[in-house]
């Protein structure tokens, strides 16, 4: 890959929701120290099972969320920064006292960069409201951020972005209920692209659609980045579908890191044992080949987020977990061809 520079930087962000039990609170933590970085016009997908963080981490990013720890750089500006500092290893720095050290705190406001970060929501029929035509839905961003000079322009912008997504004029004055979900799904899409953005976090922007629709969503993805450029993070649980449309791929399994690599590298070479593991319940359409195939079914079940096993999150169900991984939660490291994996036996 090219040595440009990032437009998003991620480090060591914590997520954690105080959850009341009894007498006492207690941190659930849904992010729990990841790091990664997204280039200019790269999509990078993030997949892992049903509740491992993966939408948290898109929320925390664009600061629907206020993040409990780490630092976001967007195109060079720091958006958030708690002020911990780690050493080369990760390890967090800490003074005599026992506490961390810290540097100055950095919290801005998020409404300047509104314009050039947003995000698809994963349900097209509930982040949508049903008291508006689709005009409004889609020219509510240009209303916010004040992006036309009069009523003409407005409605123009509109008719072009609904071009964009592939609906037709004659739509604008409808209601959300009045379309299937892969066109509300398109109304989402438009109303993201607005503004103009740099970067724009997909949450599971297929999930909720037929298999035939869900095609003409990710294709539609494709063509928007081919033409404007825009970066994204693409949420998914589905790898046939995020190794269709992502760059590099990254693995979320309980808050934690596991794998990041590009996409035909993570496919062709998986190294993580979850990701061996996931990559194994993806369906072959070739049945020859589907037989030959050997399932990795995991022994046991997740463990809860507010009961997190100590070290490495995946060793109470990986069949290489040793007292190491017990003891102490690998750092990603670096198998070459950009090949980043966090496990001490693999």
């Amino acid at each position: 890959m090219s040595e440009e520079k990032n437009l998003l930087e991620v480090s060591h962000l914590k997520q954690y929701f105080p959850v009341r039990q009894g007498f006492k609170t207690i941190p659930l933590k849904a992010v729990d120290d990841i790091s990664f970085a997204i280039k200019p016009g790269e999509t990078l997908g993030l997949v892992g099972e049903s509740g491992c963080g993966k939408t948290t981490v898109g929320r925390t990013l664009l600061r629907l969320y206020q993040p409990t720890s780490g630092r976001i750089v967007f195109d060079g500006n720091v958006l958030f920064d708690s002020g911990e500092q780690y050493d080369e290893s990760g390890q967090l720095i800490v003074g005599a006292d026992g506490k961390p050290v810290l540097n100055k705190k950095v919290d801005v406001d998020m409404l300047p960069y509104r314009r050039q970060m947003q995000m698809v929501f994963q349900d097209p029929y509930s982040s949508l409201n049903p008291r508006m035509t689709v005009e409004d839905i889609i020219g509510e961003p240009l209303d916010v951020h004040k992006l036309y000079s009069n009523k003409k322009e407005r409605r123009e912008k509109i008719l072009n972005l609904m071009e964009l997504v592939g609906l037709n004029a004659e739509h604008a004055m409808r209601y959300a209920h009045e379309f299937s979900g892969g066109q509300r799904q398109r109304i989402g899409i438009a109303r993201a692209l607005a503004v103009n953005p740099k970067f724009i976090v997909c949450d599971e922007p297929v999930s909720a659609l037929d298999v035939s629709i869900q095609a003409q969503v990710v294709n539609m993805f494709e063509e928007l980045q081919d033409k404007l450029g825009v970066a994204y993070l693409f949420i998914a649980h589905d790898l046939l579908v995020v190794h269709h449309i992502s760059d590099r791929i990254a693995v979320m399994y309980l808050g934690k890191m596991m794998e990041i690599a590009e996409a035909d590298e993570l496919n062709g070479n998986p190294i993580h044992p979850y990701t061996l593991s996931l990559l194994s319940a993806v369906p072959i359409p070739d049945p020859e080949t589907a037989r030959k195939s050997k399932r990795i079914v995991l022994e046991g079940d997740v463990p809860s987020p507010l009961k997190m096993p100590t070290g490495c999150p995946f060793r109470t169900r990986c069949k290489y977990a040793t007292k190491k991984c017990a003891a102490e939660m690998p750092q990603l490291t670096d198998r070459g061809n950009g090949h980043f994996v966090a496990c001490w036996n693999k």
